[in-house]
C-alpha cells in the first residue's frame, strides 16, 4: 500500500478576501512532498477563473496518522497568506481493566 505524504489544498477567495472556499483539483494527494510542490502551479491553473484570488499550499501528512485525519483547518489572512493544517479531531475514549466494572442492572 502506498502512503500519502502530502495533500494539496487550493482555496479561492473574493478580491477583498472576505469570501473563501476550498476548490477541487484533479489530484490532491501525493506520495512525496516534491510531487505536490511540482503539481501546485498546474492545479492553480486548473482552477483559474473559479475565484478572483487563488492560493494553494502543500500540507505534510504523517503516514502513521493518514487514516485518522478528519479535518483540514485553514484561514486566509487579509494579506493573502494561507494558514492550514491537517487535524485529528475525534476523541478516543480509553478504559482500564484494572478498575472493576459495576453491573447497574442487577443493583436495586
Amino acid at each position: 500500500m502506498e502512503h500519502i505524504v502530502a495533500l494539496l489544498l487550493v482555496i479561492g477567495c473574493s478580491s477583498d478576501m472576505t469570501d473563501c472556499r476550498e476548490l477541487s483539483v484533479p489530484v490532491s494527494v501525493f506520495e512525496t512532498a516534491a510531487a505536490c510542490t511540482a503539481e501546485r502551479p498546474f492545479a492553480m491553473g486548473d482552477v483559474q477563473g473559479k475565484a478572483q484570488y487563488i492560493v494553494a499550499k502543500c500540507l505534510p501528512v504523517d503516514p502513521a496518522l493518514e487514516d485518522d485525519y478528519d479535518t483540514i483547518a485553514w484561514n486566509v489572512r487579509p494579506d493573502g497568506t494561507l494558514d492550514a493544517s491537517l487535524e485529528v479531531s475525534g476523541v478516543m475514549v480509553a478504559s482500564s481493566s484494572l478498575r472493576p466494572s459495576k453491573d447497574y442492572l442487577s443493583q436495586e
